[in-house]
């Protein structure tokens, strides 16, 4: 009676609002196929089935700092052992002057106390904003102010500020921006943390013209790949002094996206591990009229000015390709095909489902522009007379040949078996419930197989309503693993455009996976002892990351996925035994990858796959901080 009643709220909310009941709904079915009850009780418990919560309640809750957490964060920059000086850097032209106000005093209220503010004026034409900057840099030592006799645009001006820094590390702060109170001091315990490192950044978020915050990003830790689809650093952005020194500091003709070709230039002279992710709000853009904080077609010459840094970050590592403008004002990677195309050995395990396996075999043949192709079936026990007859008819095809398995089912088997018998130098795992879309998926998904540290490459699958099947996969969701943007409508970007951009993730989903064969048997292949029929192709992703590649979602490969319909559900005791099992290896192998995805962010839930904020994260939060009582993560 008590689960009941919990539910009874919404079933009334469905009944008033058909949309919002069938959102439930959704989000209730993928509960409990991949949670079960339990998963379920979870979600109601915590109102996780609710429509979104707004942000400022998420910041009431979590993200808000009390008298008591000041006082913490005082003890502790007391505590910390190199307490260094950084150099907050701030060029600035004709902002409205109680906007920059604003800013000055937001950096005058770091609790973390050593700093300066380096501001360089790019000969503002407004009386006030000189009056303004004369007047705070006479009232604190600390703000050191050098105006410019002509205008000369932000990079100018930026490198006119950073002329005057002397800290170890200068932050990046626009003239009508802010930083919250705390910012500083979380960069110094990062520094604290990581003293090799390079580059620091952190999450952001927005202020309207009434000064309230929304649209935060919560971003993923370092992830080069999405870094070329935009400047995900971008804010609060960190960077070791003498590195922007060394590279020339801040470039004229990138006006725009001065500080995204600065990153890039950077990036190139560090190793991942010194290119730090605080996952908190450590900035606020505002979001005055005519802003990029607003709407990046603002400023379209920045875009221009941004394909000419990647462009040139690409050349300077050795990579063939070239960057284009998405519609959306971000990037796409066209990686250039290697040349001659390698052998490519498309694995295809089926059963009977005659139909799905036609629908599959056809498209992959008359709808993939890739020429140099091979078809693997891997018949694993098929006894359907018209399945058995289909598969005769194409084992006298030249380019598929047919081989036979009749041991119980174990997708990693066969898998395995269809990689040792593969002529090609990359494999290309596809399910039988697989239907192309794009003509180009292979030559894409090749492409950026073949790039350097890349393991295995996922594609964007859609269910055929035409709804998001797989945009790539996020640990801890559910328990284990989840996808991210499932069931996301086709006309929807996502989170920040993750839906629609090139990423590094921890996995991808086997059912349509590529990679180079001497990479898939280094790791060993698939796990066919314990992760027979679920998890394998996580685990066999994880296992790239252990041995230093990097796993790539491409949405530009796009196919139809009809899925599992052919293996049907785990609904007898013993598929629910062996999948509780696999459950339990995932959670035992790989806890830490689980406990934090870096592909993913901390503030973000684990209890849905729609990137929606975690109630609470799985951090210490600034409202929990001085206080005993510490953060409960959610399930």
């Amino acid at each position: 009676m008590r689960r009941l009643k919990a539910l009874l709220p919404y079933l009334v909310k469905a009944l008033r609002e058909p949309r919002w009941g069938a959102m439930v709904a959704r989000r209730t079915l993928r509960i409990l196929r991949q949670g079960g009850l339990a998963a379920l009780r979870v979600a109601v418990r915590r109102n996780l089935l609710r429509a979104a919560p707004d942000y400022a309640q998420w910041v009431a809750a979590y993200d808000t700092l009390t008298d008591a957490g000041r006082d913490e964060i005082r003890a502790r920059i007391a505590a910390l052992p190199h307490q260094p000086l950084i150099s907050v850097v701030m060029p600035v032209f004709d902002p409205p002057v109680h906007l920059l106000a604003a800013a000055i005093r937001s950096v005058q209220a770091q609790l973390y106390p050593c700093w300066e503010l380096c501001i360089a004026d790019d000969a503002s034409r407004d009386p006030q904003v000189r009056a303004l900057l004369v007047r705070f840099a006479a009232e604190d030592v600390r703000v050191r102010v050098v105006f410019r006799d002509e205008n000369g645009h932000i990079s100018r001006a930026s490198n006119s500020a950073l002329e005057m820094a002397r800290g170890e590390f200068i932050a990046l702060l626009d003239n009508d921006d802010m930083l919250p109170e705390h910012a500083l001091f979380f960069v110094a315990e990062a520094i604290n943390r990581h003293p090799d490192a390079g580059i620091i950044y952190s999450d952001e978020d927005k202020l309207n013209a009434d000064g309230q915050r929304f649209d935060p990003y919560f971003k993923s830790d370092w992830n080069p790949t999405l870094f070329l689809g935009h400047n995900m650093v971008s804010h609060l952005g960190v960077y070791r002094t003498q590195l922007v020194r060394d590279v020339g500091g801040f470039r004229v003709g990138f006006e725009g996206s001065q500080d995204y070709d600065l990153t890039a230039r950077c990036v190139r002279r560090l190793r991942s591990e010194q290119i730090v992710h605080i996952p908190r709000v450590l900035y606020h853009w505002r979001a005055v009229p005519g802003s990029t904080a607003e709407r990046v077609g603002n400023k379209s010459y920045a875009l221009t000015a941004s394909v000419r840094a990647l462009n040139e970050h690409l050349a300077q590592q050795g990579i063939a390709g070239t960057v284009e403008i998405q519609s959306f004002g971000m990037h796409r990677v066209r990686y250039a095909a290697p040349n001659p195309q390698p052998l490519v050995t498309i694995i295809v395990p089926t059963r009977n489902a005659v139909e799905l396996l036609r629908t599959c075999v056809r498209s992959l043949v008359e709808r993939t522009r890739y020429s140099n192709v091979e078809v693997l079936l891997i018949d694993n026990g098929s006894n359907d007379p018209e399945a058995l007859d289909y598969l005769a008819e194409l084992a006298q095809v030249p380019t598929i040949r047919v081989i036979r398995d009749d041991r119980p089912f174990n997708y990693s088997a066969l898998n395995n078996l269809g990689a040792r018998e593969a002529r090609g130098a990359v494999l290309a795992l596809v399910n039988n419930d697989i239907e192309v879309i794009t003509p180009d998926w292979l030559e894409e998904m090749v492409s950026v197989a073949m790039q350097p540290g890349v393991g295995a490459v996922g594609a964007r699958l859609w269910y055929p309503d035409d709804s998001l099947q797989h945009g790539g996969v996020i640990m801890g969701i559910l328990g284990v693993a989840g996808h991210a943007h499932r069931a996301l409508p086709k006309s929807h970007r996502g989170y920040f455009a993750r839906a629609e951009l090139m990423q590094d993730l921890s996995a991808v989903t086997g059912a349509c996976l590529v990679i180079r064969k001497d990479r898939f048997f280094e790791v060993g292949g698939l796990d066919e002892i314990n992760l027979a029929v679920a998890f394998n192709d996580i685990d066999f992703c994880l296992k790239l990351r252990e041995h230093g590649y990097r796993n790539v979602w491409a949405p530009a490969a796009e196919l139809y996925h009809h899925e599992s319909f052919s293996r049907g559900l785990e609904d007898t005791p013993e598929k629910i035994a062996r999948f509780q099992g696999e459950v339990g290896y995932m959670q035992r192998r790989w806890a830490q990858w689980i406990a934090h995805d870096p592909g993913y962010n901390p503030s973000l839930t684990l209890v849905s796959e729609d990137f929606g904020f975690a109630w609470p994260p799985r951090l210490e939060t600034l409202s929990s901080m001085g206080s005993r009582s510490s953060s409960v993560a959610e399930g």
